[in-house]
């Protein structure tokens, strides 16, 4: 019993590690901000680059972690070859906002540690939802991360607009938890487990002798189907989208920055994990609700943002645009269309990144105003040619514009679309990224041909920054060149998992 609480303790070295160390920077925060001694210091940027390099270090071990397919600490998490290539997305994706917001924060007066440790915190709960194997541990990461994420989006107190988007992002949560947690309930209450490998089996045993087990099926289907909306709610899925424009909205840019990124991908990797595997002898049911609300996403997320004028509502919109391709792939329930899933996220993620280090790096020259309308980018060329054309280059890969990245995640969600005989879902969603292609370009029209209505103050890109768009436009530029790399890894992962 030594030897494996041991192997528990190597194999899941990524989520100890992080679990140590942010009691540790609670700590050094706590300490030395409160203390009269120290003048109470303000310690955002020390607290961001000994966060930063706390995350890198946990990539490394996340990494190079030799253990792969272990269940450990009571069969409540597994440690395999799909959650740690997801982990490793998560992690890198956390990073690149943490060092992205540094000025910005500075400059909006979010000179509190509690940002950088939230968002630290959060981060482990996605780690650990990942390798959650259990509906126990399940719930606990999910509300471990939401907690973390609820008060990131009040975080600025002096503004009404954060409290109203933090309040109903609560409020909302906490529904969409509760549904969860009853969903959950319901499958323990009609199996006696909650553990992922017995679920498994027992839903295997329900598909193969339907009439044996109809009861119980029933009562089951309507527990996955609770959980299936708990889910929907979080990655923000038509009908369960209200929160996100007044959550984008109100919350700092830096904060929606990550809102934009990161819980998504591990919600994602729950849903893979728990749909396309645990639960995958009822797929006909679970893949109706998905044709839903993916149909929905794509015409509610692509519609409502050509009448948005402000910058985070139309990229609030466009995000449940983009979750309606996602959900395509997931409805396909085939290896291709689980590996176009994630290889879209990837490549949304980079994307994401880009804009919002953009935004972060203008003001307005008058007031010191952000940029809060798109009107306010008019003229942008003039200022920064540089600037626009990276922005005009990724915003020509969220329309789908070939060569470039987002062109190819789009073509592998058809693809697999097609080829599970969706093909009604396929036309739309080439429809939908059409109409798209309109408020995208609009940007762009207005960055480069409208006459400059506001003078910009264009903070020189420090050198994180620079750095961390600098790769991600090199990725999107030449993917089309070198594209195999990062397909066989999530193709892998993948198979790892389905097979």
């Amino acid at each position: 019993m030594e030897f494996l609480f041991d192997i528990d303790w190597v194999a899941a070295v990524t989520e100890m590690y992080l679990l140590f160390v942010i009691n540790i920077l609670i700590l050094y925060g706590v300490v030395y901000t409160t203390t009269p001694s120290y003048h109470y210091p303000i310690l955002l940027r020390n607290v961001t680059w000994l966060s930063s390099l706390v995350l890198f270090l946990a990539l490394t071990l996340n990494i190079l972690n030799p253990i792969t397919g272990a269940l450990v600490f009571n069969n409540l998490l597994v440690i395999d070859s799909f959650g740690n290539t997801i982990k490793s997305v998560v992690i890198l994706s956390t990073l690149c906002i943490l060092l992205s917001a540094v000025r910005y924060n500075k400059l909006e007066n979010l000179d509190s540690v509690e940002y950088v440790l939230l968002m630290v915190l959060a981060c482990i709960g996605m780690v650990l939802l990942i390798s959650s194997y259990d509906l126990i541990s399940v719930y606990l990461a999910i509300e471990f991360q939401s907690f973390c994420l609820y008060i990131m989006a009040s975080l600025k107190r002096t503004s009404e607009f954060s409290t109203e988007g933090g309040l109903k992002y609560f409020i909302l949560g906490a529904f969409s938890s509760g549904l969860l947690l009853f969903g959950c309930s319901l499958i323990y209450g009609f199996t006696g487990t909650t553990n992922f490998q017995q679920l498994f089996l027992i839903f295997s045993i329900f598909s193969y002798s339907p009439s044996q087990f109809l009861d119980y099926e029933n009562a089951t289907l309507a527990g996955i189907a609770f959980v299936l909306v708990g889910l929907l709610f979080k990655l923000s899925a038509v009908p369960f989208h209200i929160w996100a424009p007044d959550v984008y909205e109100g919350s700092p840019t830096s904060v929606t920055a990550f809102f934009a990124l990161v819980p998504k991908i591990s919600i994602l990797a729950l849903f893979v994990r728990f749909f396309c595997y645990v639960s995958y002898g009822f797929f006909i049911p679970w893949q109706q609700i998905l044709l839903f609300s993916s149909f929905g996403s794509m015409l509610i997320g692509t519609f409502g943002a050509l009448f948005q004028n402000k910058i985070k509502r139309l990229l609030a919109y466009s995000a449940i645009g983009h979750i309606g391709y996602i959900l395509i792939g997931l409805c396909s329930g085939s290896i291709e269309g689980v590996c176009s899933v994630f290889f879209y996220v990837t490549v949304y993620m980079v994307m994401t990144s880009g804009i919002f280090i953009i935004l972060l790096s203008v003001r307005g020259l008058k007031n010191f105003h952000k940029l809060k309308f798109l009107n306010d980018l008019s003229g942008l060329a003039h200022v920064n040619p540089l600037m626009a054309v990276s922005l005009s280059v990724i915003l020509f890969s969220m329309a789908g514009v070939p060569p470039l990245a987002g062109f190819f995640s789009k073509m592998f969600i058809f693809v697999s679309a097609v080829n599970s005989s969706m093909y009604a879902l396929a036309i739309l969603g080439v429809l939908t990224s059409v109409v798209s292609s309109f408020y995208y370009i609009r940007l762009i029209k207005i960055m480069c041909f409208e006459t400059r209505r506001h003078s910009f103050l264009v903070y020189e890109l420090d050198r994180e920054k620079s750095l961390i768009l600098g790769m991600l436009f090199i990725f999107l530029c030449t993917f089309f060149f070198w594209p195999n790399p990062i397909i066989l890894i999530l193709h892998n992962a993948v198979f790892y998992l389905c097979v």
